[in-house]
């Protein structure tokens, strides 16, 4: 997995992961499934969406998450990372800081939207090319007439 219950140790101590989760490593990898889910969402593109032929990077998404060790992109594992803690933090009534979780999570959110909508680049994470299998026939603009109106039955 992407993710691990070892790098969750970059935003939560382990003795809150233990107390918050009673120890069940189950809801940890949940959460952390949970994370690379939802961040996978906004890096990939919808092919039915016109909106992504605009010109902005594909990433290459699998490649992206199948990475493992110090291979993976750091700031990624970092935000989903963030993600994860996000999700384990619904069961908690540790020792937490709720309004902090939920300021990081909604910046990790904010950053993968950034990256979505090509405001931000990431040069250092694998892309698309550009071809018929990314951009199946549409294209980003249409234009030509419509049918002449012919008023005869």
């Amino acid at each position: 997995m992407f993710i691990e219950k070892a790098d969750l140790g970059s935003v939560l101590y382990e003795y809150q992961i233990d107390q918050i989760t009673d120890g069940n490593d189950g809801l940890v990898m949940q959460a952390c499934s949970a994370a690379i889910e939802e961040a996978k969402s906004y890096l990939t593109p919808n092919p039915d969406n016109k909106q992504w032929l605009d010109g902005r990077l594909l990433y290459d998404v699998e490649t992206i998450f199948s990475k493992t060790g110090n291979d993976r992109h750091s700031l990624i594992v970092q935000h989903c990372c963030t993600m994860a803690k996000w999700y384990v933090a619904e069961l908690c009534n540790a020792d937490f800081i709720y309004e902090k979780a939920k300021e990081r999570y909604d910046r990790a959110v904010d950053w993968f939207t950034k990256v979505a909508k090509g405001t931000i680049n990431v040069s250092s994470l694998p892309q698309l090319v550009r071809d018929e299998t990314t951009a199946g026939d549409k294209q980003p603009f249409e234009f030509g007439s419509r049918a002449k109106f012919n008023h005869d039955y």
